[in-house]
C-alpha cells in the first residue's frame, strides 16, 4: 500500500526523538550540565504528564486489540507504529515524573492542568475528550476485517482529535522545554496521522464520525 512507507519513516523519526528527548530531560532535570527547577505537583508540565500517559495507554491498547481483528496490513502497520510510538511516549512521560519525583495520580480531575476540571466526568470509562467508552472497546474487540478497520480508525481519529488540543495546552504552559518540544512533535505526527486515516476511511467507503 502506498501509505506503509509514509508510516514507518513517521515511526522511525519519532522514535529517534524520542531518546534524543529522555536523554535532555535527565539534564533538565537536574543532570550535570543544567540545573533546572522541577516543576510542582498542581503545574502543567506534571498535569500534562499524567493526563496524556493515560490517554496515550487507551491508544495503545486499541492498536493491539486491531491488530488480532485484521489481516490487512496498511491498518495492522499503522496500528503498530502507534502503539510503539505512543507507548514509548507514555514511558517517557511516567519517567519525568519520577525524575521529579511527582506522584502519578492526582486528587484533582483530568485537565485541570489546562482550566477544564470543572468539566463533566467521563462516562462510561472516557475520562477525557476523545477517549473511548468501555462499551466501544469491548465492541472494538468483537468486529473483525473490514468493520473492525473502520472502528478503529474512527476510535483512534476521536482519540487523536482529543490528544491533539492537551498537547496544544502543554505547548503553551508547559515550563520544561524539552516537554514542550515533545508536545510539538505530538501535535505535528498526529494531525498527519489525522489526515492520514481520513484517507484510509476513505479507501474503506467510510468517514470519521465527526
Amino acid at each position: 500500500m502506498r501509505h506503509v512507507g509514509l508510516i514507518a519513516g513517521a515511526a522511525a523519526a519519532a522514535l529517534v526523538a524520542t531518546g534524543a528527548i529522555t536523554y535532555a530531560v535527565a539534564e533538565d532535570s537536574g543532570g550535570a550540565r543544567s540545573a533546572v527547577t522541577v516543576p510542582a505537583a498542581d503545574s502543567a508540565d506534571a498535569g500534562f504528564a499524567r493526563d496524556m500517559a493515560v490517554h496515550h495507554q487507551q491508544a495503545v491498547e486499541m492498536s493491539f486489540v486491531v491488530r488480532d481483528r485484521t489481516t490487512d496490513t496498511e491498518v495492522r502497520r499503522l496500528a503498530y507504529d502507534i502503539a510503539q510510538t505512543q507507548a514509548n511516549q507514555r514511558g517517557m512521560l511516567l519517567g519525568w515524573l519520577d525524575l521529579w519525583e511527582l506522584p502519578k495520580v492526582s486528587a484533582k480531575p483530568p485537565m485541570a492542568w489546562m482550566g477544564m476540571g470543572g468539566m463533566p466526568a467521563g462516562e462510561d470509562g472516557a475520562l477525557m475528550p476523545g477517549m473511548a467508552t468501555n462499551t466501544e472497546m469491548r465492541e472494538l474487540g468483537e468486529l473483525d476485517g473490514r468493520q473492525a478497520e473502520v472502528f478503529y480508525l474512527r476510535l483512534m481519529t476521536d482519540h487523536h482529535k482529543g490528544g491533539v488540543p492537551m498537547a496544544e495546552g502543554c505547548v503553551a504552559r508547559c515550563a520544561v522545554g524539552v516537554e514542550k518540544r515533545l508536545a510539538r512533535g505530538l501535535v505535528a505526527s498526529q494531525r498527519s496521522e489525522l489526515r492520514l486515516m481520513a484517507d484510509m476511511l476513505k479507501e474503506r467507503g467510510a468517514a470519521p464520525r465527526s
